[in-house]
């Protein structure tokens, strides 16, 4: 049997092995639900309502404030005589009020003369909206004070949204938006992230466990160390593909299938607002409180604008290649430390200098996508050790093309270079037992010439 027949082999089986197993089956049902409810659980706290009527009374030192606060369908405000709030306090829990407000007289003055009782935590909506109206009204109190007109004011108040625009040089011109490459890179590098960490412990525990088993030994009879690695990486770089294109579809069939289904009042909101305005006109519904604003439509408009513009081809090419890179290079210094160690509980003092790269990565990416041509996030994504990450980051910015090669190209000739590493750290590893290994021997390991 040939190399390569072997290696096919001990890919098959690890393939095999760990995608009938009940983990894989949990996890390949959670992890899309899981992903869905990420997607629709604003829209469903964006509806939630509380519907209890809440009775406010209102005790004003400063004779400012009658029928100076809105009500809604749930918060009324019943107005006191007098502001002995000592009187009101003692016979609070006696009252059917949910709160009582009391306004000092010095409240023009003063931002903390404002008092809200009450025998439970109010809530952040309730406040809200009482500190609003007492606002507004000092606000228009202070205007008058100073001969300011109150609709003057409103007339210059002006707002700015700055369009970007990408100039290549051949002039041609693309909208961008920096939320959704944000977004975008935000996603990608922890998708990296968080599957190359996964599938690496995976491929270590499954060394360890064959070592502890003495299973390796009869493996180690038929095929050499180093296909053994390969395949044992390779396999398990397939489970994750495989249960990462699961996530996607299921993702996506929950979102578009279950969610309209089980929760019709989310689906309809999570829909494009263009989508909600056609519905409305063809039902005949009043478009004056339901169609979106003139600045939701602003916003929307440049997020489809700017969506068209990326470079979707791009940016999943780049995922494939730093996916591969990054999982490669980590899988095979884990199947090494895997060797070189007889439990789990001993990889301790060989897991931190493996995986702090990829900490110092993860962390250093929320600057990275605030400003992703900063000299630091372009030397984080020529690292071969952090590249996988800020790399996925950086890409749907559009940087050059020239830049992602160049990183591809550095982290693959360090995925070589490591692999033809840990494959002598594996070989020798492999078959240590009962003594503790450090760094010293295994450098020993890497010098030796056989």
């Amino acid at each position: 049997m040939t190399s390569f027949n072997k290696i096919a082999t001990i890919i098959a089986r690890e393939y095999n092995t760990r995608v009938r197993k009940k983990s894989f089956l949990i996890m390949s049902i959670v992890g899309p639900i899981l992903f869905a409810g990420l997607m629709v659980t604003p829209a469903w706290m964006a509806q939630m309502e509380d519907t209890e009527e809440k009775l406010i009374a209102v005790a004003d030192s400063s004779h400012l404030f009658l029928g100076e606060f809105p009500e809604s369908k749930y918060i009324k405000f019943e107005y006191l005589p007098d502001a002995d709030i000592e009187k009101y306090k003692s016979n609070f829990y006696n009252s059917n009020y949910y709160a009582l407000v009391y306004i000092s007289h010095v409240v023009a003055s003063s931002p903390n003369a404002v008092h809200l009782y009450s025998d439970k935590s109010p809530s952040l909506g309730v406040q809200m909206h009482i500190s609003n109206a007492i606002e507004k009204r000092l606000e228009r109190d202070k205007l008058k004070t100073y001969g300011i007109d109150e609709n003057v004011l409103q007339a210059v108040k002006t707002n700015i949204s700055i369009r970007s625009v990408k100039l290549s040089k051949s002039g041609e011109e693309k909208e961008t938006n920096f939320n959704l490459f944000m977004a975008i890179g935000y996603l990608a590098g922890f998708l990296i992230y968080f599957t190359i960490f996964f599938s690496g412990s995976q491929v270590m525990r499954g060394v360890i466990e064959e070592k502890t088993n003495r299973i390796i030994e009869v493996i180690i009879s038929s095929v050499k160390p180093f296909e053994l690695m390969m395949g044992k990486i390779l396999g398990v770089g397939l489970v994750a593909l495989t249960q990462f294109a699961l996530w996607i579809g299921l993702t996506i069939g929950i979102y578009y299938t279950v969610i309209p289904v089980l929760m019709p009042d989310v689906a309809k909101m999570t829909q494009p607002q263009q989508v909600q305005v056609d519905t409305f006109m063809e039902t005949g519904s009043s478009l004056q409180t339901q169609a979106p604003t003139e600045e939701m439509n602003t916003e929307i408009s440049d997020m489809l604008g700017a969506l068209s513009g990326v470079n979707f081809g791009a940016i999943i090419i780049s995922f494939i290649i730093f996916f591969f890179g990054g999982y490669f290079l980590y899988a095979a210094m884990f199947a090494a430390i895997g060797s070189a160690v007889d439990s789990e509980a001993d990889t301790q003092q060989f897991m931190l200098p493996v995986t702090l790269p990829m900490i110092i990565a993860i962390i250093a990416m929320v600057n990275v996508i605030q400003n992703p041509e900063s000299p630091l996030a372009f030397w984080l994504s020529m690292i071969p050790f952090t590249s996988p990450v800020v790399m996925m980051a950086r890409v749907p910015f559009g940087i050059p093309y020239s830049q992602v090669i160049l990183s591809a190209v550095i982290l693959i000739i360090t995925f070589v270079l490591v692999t033809w590493m840990a494959a002598k750290i594996y070989r020798t590893g492999i078959l240590m037992y009962g003594k503790k290994s450090s760094w010293k021997e295994i450098w020993k390991w890497l010098t030796y010439n056989n």
